[in-house]
């Protein structure tokens, strides 16, 4: 499934729903098994998942009666490639920032942590 980027970004926009994605990062489980994990109601958790599979981030398979839900962590690198776009600003704060540091520590001056 290859989902738009605002239903992915949709999708991992909730706390809940990105422990839900750690959760299903190693393993796959049902719906009663991802509620498990959680103190919300079981009716949240698979409204939670619904989102989460509208997304194209989880993706359901039938065993039978059982119905497993995985993590498809392609759809993931929509939100990476965003994100990798303004990575350059993070390495210009991180200069700015290391060349303060050693300028406030050549002139004696403490640092805050």
């Amino acid at each position: 499934m290859n989902s738009q980027p605002q239903t992915i970004f949709r999708a991992v926009a909730d706390p809940t729903r990105r422990a839900i994605i750690d959760l299903l990062a190693g393993q796959e489980l049902t719906a009663n098994e991802v509620a498990a994990e959680f103190s919300i109601s079981r009716p949240a958790i698979s409204r939670h998942l619904r989102i989460l599979k509208e997304g194209g981030i989880v993706v359901e398979r039938a065993d039978g009666r059982r119905r497993y839900n995985r993590l498809n962590a392609p759809n993931l690198k929509i939100i990476y490639d965003w994100l990798k776009h303004y990575e350059r600003f993070w390495d210009q704060a991180l200069t700015t920032l290391k060349t303060q540091i050693e300028q406030d520590l050549k002139s004696g001056k403490e640092t805050e942590a």
